[in-house]
């Protein structure tokens, strides 16, 4: 029997996890989680800071909204915080937010307004003087991202006020949602598969995406759409009711959703949650619940808010929708990497008006843990609304004739070996040359965060890679308007837009060079840390191993894969051919790598499960002080730090003669210096 989570552990260890989700979800528009599992994450954190309110701190995401803004953009400051929604999640959830608010207020019975929830991205318009004079996403919900150009590509935003024959209020600071109709998604889609590009992924990612383009051409062409559901600052005019501003704001020419309810009872607000569920997948856009609010202004100044939220508004979650269909067969698809990721092929299903034929069950591990075999009745759902999930089998449906998976064990693709390194969970085909890691090495080159070439997407990349067109990064380049238009769907004005967009990628910063490579280890966020580090790409490819454990973020295991990546010849040739083609590479200025704090140069590794924060804090702490932070042990570590059930390298460190610090022993090492 195992002992329970340590609850400062535990409470730490989800501001973390939400903290890392709030940045995925909210800035780089690439979330990881549905938004059940993200809600269940909040409301656990929640509950445990009220049990524990000592260790509420300022930084706890129940005490802030959202995530910092993408700095790609300028930053816009919101006169009024546009704070976020508590979540409600079944009737009795909303008949118990009603309960709290007649009793805050003592009153019998309140009136509700109820609108749907749209799955959109929250702005903010400012008006002077009748003008559209700002407009910025909710970013952390005190500071947004200026969008303004974009916002003024959208029709139904008003670039003036209507004013009726009368001034126009001197400033009116409206919030509403900006989305895309479902019939909008989907051409775009269909356009975008008939030029042989990857499918957006969902409409509230692609509205996101789109309002936070740097160039307001790009969203001009996603047909977005608004609508306003409250105000902030305003001047010239004032509101006491929602009923009032869903009446008033339209005769400024400022949209806002036809369907919604005044509810003079809980159980009018009910009825509509009900209702909308009901009329979900007929409605023009995507909704995944309702908002329900307090009617009069006066009654919500006297409810107040929480630290993150207002106490007198919820959103009402429809729960997730799923299905149970045939788990026909599981395949594996080989990634740049070369790791081996299982794919589920299903019987075709519907899950909320969306056809279902295969999902991603990531590794050998998960599918024996969830005990799924090839032939069960699986249950599935759409995990945040979009990414197919398999939650787990119907085991009560076997029949008997249900087998296990086996991963293979040759690459389904190119039949070399497969192996499982020590301490990995996935599965790797280590042949260079896969036909399979070559396709995804160019999709990722060509990616977003790397070269951000759009227009090659993965059945363009399939097909160059089929004809020998493309083998190595460096490919690319050297396609022509000819080669181009001899492919399938790619005629002279798509072979001219693509070339024009390549010629325009040979001009690359550093950092994004490096993602684009592909180092093992070396995400982003390290990519960045290495170019403002070493300032070119000769600089880095010359470092050594030691020299690299000197840069923040970098281990051993990272610094031996640089290393052993600038090491191998075909990458060398792959770099030379870059330059060869024309790549242009913008230098970064580099920065001093000298540490400074009392603990200046001290290696640190940490193993075990510390009792009062998260690894991640500790790990911040040390390196607060000039410490570095490495993966393993070895002769030029100064301490080990050991929590509960370390593992392997206390044992290490011990017949190193190293020093071994318990997590109170770390703590005073700090405290001398703090």
């Amino acid at each position: 029997m195992t002992d329970a989570p340590n609850p400062r552990e535990e409470l730490e260890r989800l501001r973390a996890e939400i903290h890392r989700h709030n940045y995925l979800y909210h800035v780089l528009d690439r979330p990881e989680i549905e938004d059940a599992e993200y809600d269940a994450l909040f409301r656990r954190l929640v509950a445990l800071e009220a049990k524990h309110p000592e260790w509420i701190t300022p930084d706890s995401p129940t005490q802030r909204v959202g995530a910092a803004p993408a700095d790609v953009l300028a930053a816009a400051a919101h006169g009024v915080p546009m704070l976020s929604l508590d979540n409600a999640f079944s009737e009795d959830e909303l008949r118990a937010f009603d309960e709290r608010m007649r009793t805050l207020l003592n009153q019998d019975a309140i009136r509700y307004v109820a609108e749907p929830k749209l799955d959109g991205l929250s702005v903010e318009l400012v008006y002077v003087n009748g003008r559209l004079a700002l407009g910025s996403t909710r970013g952390d919900g005190l500071t947004g991202e200026d969008v303004t150009a974009n916002l003024r590509t959208i029709h139904t935003v008003p670039l003036r006020l209507r004013s009726e024959g009368g001034l126009p209020p001197a400033r009116l600071e409206v919030r509403g949602e900006v989305y895309i109709e479902k019939a909008a998604f989907d051409r775009l889609n269909r356009r975008r598969e008939a030029d042989g590009l990857e499918p957006y992924a969902n409409p509230r990612n692609l509205a996101a995406g789109s309002l936070r383009q740097l160039d307001s051409r790009v969203t001009a062409e996603r047909s977005l759409r608004m609508y306003c559901y409250d105000v902030g600052r305003t001047e010239g005019i004032r509101f006491e009711s929602q009923v009032e501003l869903l009446t008033v704001l339209p005769s400024f020419g400022l949209p806002v959703n036809p369907i919604y309810a005044v509810c003079e009872t809980f159980d009018d607000v009910a009825a509509f949650y009900h209702r909308i569920q009901s009329l979900r997948e007929s409605l023009p856009y995507e909704t995944d619940g309702i908002v329900v609010k307090i009617d009069r202004f006066d009654l919500r100044r006297a409810a107040g808010f929480a630290s993150r939220s207002p106490r007198w508004a919820i959103a009402g979650k429809f729960p997730a929708e799923q299905g149970v269909t045939r788990l026909v067969d599981i395949q594996v698809s080989v990634g740049r990497t070369g790791v081996l990721t299982p794919v589920a092929v299903l019987e075709p299903i519907r899950v909320r008006g969306v056809e279902i034929t295969s999902a991603t069950l990531h590794n050998e591990d998960e599918i024996r843990d969830k005990e799924i075999r090839i032939g069960d009745r699986v249950i599935v759902q759409r995990a945040g609304d979009v990414i197919p999930q398999i939650v787990g089998p119907v085991p009560g449906e076997r029949t008997g004739a249900e087998r296990p998976f086996v991963m293979p064990k040759t690459c389904p693709v190119c039949r070399s070996p497969v192996v499982r390194l020590e301490g990995e969970a996935a599965h790797r085909c280590l042949n260079t040359a896969c036909p399979a890691r070559i396709r995804q090495s160019v999709l990722h080159f060509v990616s977003r965060g790397a070269l951000d070439v759009e227009r090659l997407g993965p059945k363009l990349v399939d097909q160059l890679v089929d004809r020998g067109l493309v083998s190595r990064p460096g490919d690319v380049f050297r396609l022509d308007r000819d080669t181009l238009i001899g492919l399938d769907r790619m005629g002279p004005k798509s072979s001219d837009a693509l070339v024009a967009a390549l010629e325009a990628a040979k001009t690359v910063s550093l950092a994004r060079l490096l993602y684009g490579l592909g180092i093992p280890e070396v995400g982003a966020q390290t990519a960045t840390t290495l170019a403002s580090h070493y300032g070119t790409l000769e600089r880095l490819a010359e470092a050594s191993q030691s020299d690299l454990m000197a840069v923040p973020e970098v281990g051993p295991r990272t610094s031996e894969a640089i290393v052993d990546f600038f090491a191998n010849e075909e990458n060398r040739r792959t770099m030379a051919e870059l330059l060869e083609v024309g790549l242009r590479i913008e230098a970064s200025a580099p920065t001093s790598p000298t540490a400074q704090g009392p603990l200046a140069g001290k290696r640190f590794v940490f193993t075990g499960t510390l009792a009062s924060m998260t690894r991640d804090e500790a790990e911040r702490r040390a390196t607060a002080q000039g410490g570095v932070v490495v993966d393993s042990v070895s002769s030029k570590t100064d301490y080990v730090v050991a929590g509960a059930d370390p593992g392997s390298k206390e044992k290490k460190a011990r017949d190193l003669g190293i020093t071994i610090l318990s997590e109170e022993e770390f703590l005073a090492l700090l405290s001398r210096h703090e």
